[in-house]
């Protein structure tokens, strides 16, 4: 039984698709294309790692805030 998964192209089916892109954009405007694609993901991948910082930075400076406050409240002992 074959597997169901998606984009599981192979041999003809491969061919198929590469050939209706020509079609569809022309061999001058797949480079564009592609850059357009490119730059799309390294937009993503920018703004990505700028999000994972400013989160990062958000917990550090969590921590250092409750590390104060602990610091700063007096002990009572009974």
């Amino acid at each position: 039984m074959k597997s169901l998964l998606l984009f599981n192209f192979w041999g003809p089916e491969m061919f198929v698709i590469i050939f209706a892109i020509l079609l569809l954009f022309g061999g001058k405007k797949i480079p564009e294309l592609m850059r357009g694609i490119g730059k799309g993901i390294r937009e993503f991948n920018t703004a990505r790692s700028t999000i994972e910082q400013e989160i990062k930075e958000g917990i550090r400076e969590s921590d250092r805030k409750k590390i104060e406050d602990n610091k700063e409240q007096p002990t009572t002992e009974g």
